[in-house]
């Protein structure tokens, strides 16, 4: 005889979560910020000729992302989603791809071409990620 939590897990094995998106979104800004975080913490030295971008910012910048990568962690792993989280989340990822291309075009880093490049993509790359985390979190 089938217990009903076991009725349960066989009956949704066969369908797919609602929140899959939403955690494989909320997942990849994780793994994307906390590598962006952590590398801009460990290659400041490197990366401040390379982009223009002074040590003191990507220091800033680099403890900021690397801590916001671990809220979205502990948000992504929650058994249920909270919904107010994640538009949070969505309006911080909107407001660094905006800021993104307002620093560039106001020069407020005096970054290096390939520094504003990267400040670009990077917001086009967050952007994406909000938009991926807004379509998942319709889906839920």
């Amino acid at each position: 005889m089938m217990s009903s939590q076991n009725a349960s897990a066989v009956r949704s094995a066969g369908t797919a979560r609602p929140d899959r998106l939403l955690r494989a979104a909320l997942v990849a800004d994780v793994v994307l910020t906390g590598a962006n975080g952590i590398g801009y913490l460990v290659l400041a030295t490197v990366l401040d000729s390379f982009l223009g971008v002074p040590r003191s910012v990507q220091y800033l910048v680099g403890v900021f992302l690397t801590v916001y990568a671990l809220w979205v962690l502990t948000v992504a792993r929650q058994e249920s989603i909270g919904r107010g989280a994640v538009a949070v989340i969505i309006a911080l990822n909107t407001a660094w791809a905006v800021v993104s291309v307002v620093a560039v075009v106001v020069d407020a880093l005096t970054a290096t071409g390939v520094g504003n490049g990267w400040i670009v993509f990077q917001g086009l790359v967050v952007a994406a990620m909000g938009a991926l985390q807004y379509a998942g979190l319709r889906r839920l």
